[in-house]
């Protein structure tokens, strides 16, 4: 069952790149999407969650590791689920957002990391604006259904019991 659940991490940072990946190549560089602060933000939480699920795979932890690399993506994934939410709000009732720069698009414009991946980080976007839909669902929508199959998995890591042979 180890193997598994240490499966079940790599799964969960491959899952973090692909969707990475997907909006920085496809979205961003291809569609010419910019991030919107929101995404940003979401953007943040996956690297959080990737990297802790990358140690969790190399560290091969015992019960409580695997709690503890658990605990970090559940509440890494339910953060980047909160903000997903709030975008989903927002797109739905643009008449609660503000129009011109705020202080969360400065904040984050000003930090470290959107100054050297500035692609990846730098928040340039309107939050309430949906430019681009798969399945009749928006980049926020899709953002939250995988921040709860990452939380699954990582409850399923937590508390799954090992089989006896």
């Amino acid at each position: 069952m180890i193997l598994k659940r240490r499966f079940a991490y790599f799964l969960i940072f491959l899952g973090c790149i692909s969707v990475l990946s997907h909006a920085l190549f496809y979205l961003q560089l291809t569609k010419n999407l910019l991030p919107c602060p929101l995404c940003v933000v979401q953007r943040l939480a996956y690297c959080l969650i990737g990297l802790t699920a990358l140690l969790a795979f190399l560290h091969n932890p015992e019960k409580t590791g695997q709690r503890v690399y658990s605990s970090l993506i559940i509440v890494f994934s339910l953060i980047g689920a909160v903000i997903a939410l709030r975008q989903i709000w927002l797109i739905h009732y643009p008449e609660a957002f503000e129009c011109g720069i705020s202080p969360e698009e400065s904040f984050l414009n000003a930090l470290p990391m959107a100054r050297w991946w500035p692609d990846m980080f730098e928040a340039n976007g309107d939050c309430a604006e949906v430019s681009w839909m798969f399945l009749s669902l928006t980049i926020p929508d899709w953002s939250l259904i995988f921040f709860i199959l990452f939380t699954s998995i990582a409850l399923y890591t937590m508390f799954a019991r090992k089989q006896q042979y």
